[in-house]
């Protein structure tokens, strides 16, 4: 991005905004916060931490600075496959050999 010198000067000076200083402060809570939890915590278990605490904050702004940060809750469970192929059995046949372009409608 090009910026004037005079545009980068002025920016440079101004004073970091209301919400930079709140997400600054709210960054280390959320980052203790998912210390503290060994590191399991998600983004809704850090807000309702930290209301109990007496920060009054929205999910999606945990969200948001939990992304800024890299942190990320871990996710229990494990997933489950639907259908698990059978090596041994045939494949159907590629009857278009991988070329999926048409040129008219139900051509293929």
């Amino acid at each position: 991005m090009d910026l004037s010198p005079s545009t980068y000067f002025a920016r440079k000076r101004r004073p970091k905004s209301a919400r930079r200083l709140r997400d600054e402060v709210l960054m280390s809570l959320i980052e203790e916060a998912h210390v503290t939890s060994g590191g399991t915590y998600g983004a809704r278990r850090i807000t309702r931490a930290l209301r109990c605490k007496g920060h009054e904050v929205a999910r999606c702004t945990v969200e948001r600075l939990m992304a800024g940060l890299g942190l990320k809750g871990v996710i229990r469970g494990r997933r489950r496959r639907a259908t698990v192929p059978e090596p041994s059995a045939p494949r159907p046949p590629d009857l278009v050999d991988r070329d999926f372009t048409a040129s008219r409608p139900d051509q293929l």
